[in-house]
């Protein structure tokens, strides 16, 4: 199984070129860039020249890009209007979200990528007509727009009611969109169930985000050191049954006392592996 880095975990650092020296020195393949406007400002034609120039010379492949969930530079606290939300029913503002996912696919006219991963709502959303029905409005034109730059749309495993597993599952079955998924074994603790949301998205798994926590908050923690209760041998052997699927992607939060925090995440990635 290959193993890959998100950005995340130095997502409140300006991405550049220093970075993913660093997370190709520490022996990842494969990175998933995260888009959040102070880590990497999708806009800002200047930093994407600067790491598409260093990605053409380099070893380093950009395996996927995660797409914004906010439109400021603050995690969304400048206000609701920096939410960026796809199954927004209202139109107006379903329409400035999906310009904004928009403006990151644009990344891959700079630098080629395989994969969008896509959240379906927000925290707290309620699965309804209008919310099912202005996602599928949303991911038609994204997909048609990521498909021209040779990209596929992942939808990732949420712990919200309408983008759990099985909601996923009901969504694609009800829209008829064929979609593949990128599987977040941190949120589907959350839901209760890892072995169970796994089974259900199995066939269409095509990435990973790889985190631990307790069952109750996101906390994007390095696993097997104690901060969650996610069982890691039970859940390598589960990942490692289809090991060619899809690699192991880390999506971590830094923590204040590590002083090389991608260098720890390359073994804690061995250290899954070893599991499995």
């Amino acid at each position: 199984m290959q193993i890959a880095l998100s950005t995340h975990l130095v997502v409140n650092h300006r991405l550049t070129t220093v970075w993913l020296e660093r997370i190709w020195n520490a022996g990842f393949p494969l990175v998933e860039v995260f888009c959040a406007r102070q880590h990497l400002d999708y806009q800002d034609k200047a930093q994407l020249g600067e790491l598409a120039y260093w990605f053409r010379d380099s070893e380093l492949k950009l395996h996927s890009v995660h797409s914004p969930m906010y439109s400021d530079e603050v995690w969304g606290r400048s206000g609701p209007q920096s939410v960026i939300n796809i199954a927004e029913p209202l139109k107006s503002k379903r329409r400035v979200a999906v310009e904004e996912v928009k403006r990151a696919l644009e990344i891959a006219d700079d630098i080629p990528f395989r994969y969008l991963v896509q959240h379906l709502g927000v925290t707290g959303d309620e699965l309804n007509e209008e919310k099912l029905d202005a996602a599928f409005s949303s991911l038609e034109e994204i997909r048609l727009f990521a498909g021209h730059r040779g990209v596929e749309v992942l939808l990732e495993n949420t712990p919200n009611d309408l983008a759990s597993a099985q909601k996923l599952q009901y969504f694609l079955g009800r829209t008829h969109l064929r979609m593949n998924y990128c599987f977040d074994i941190g949120h589907a603790h959350m839901t209760g169930s890892i072995s169970s949301e796994f089974e259900t998205m199995a066939d269409r798994i095509r990435s990973t985000h790889i985190h631990d926590n307790d069952g109750k908050a996101d906390l994007h923690a390095f696993p097997l050191e104690g901060k969650g209760t996610i069982d890691w041998a039970a859940a390598m052997k589960m990942l490692a049954s289809r090991r060619d699927q899809y690699p192991l992607l880390l999506e971590l939060r830094e923590p204040p006392d590590t002083e090389h925090p991608i260098e720890h995440a390359r073994r804690k990635a061995e250290e899954l592996l070893a599991l499995s």
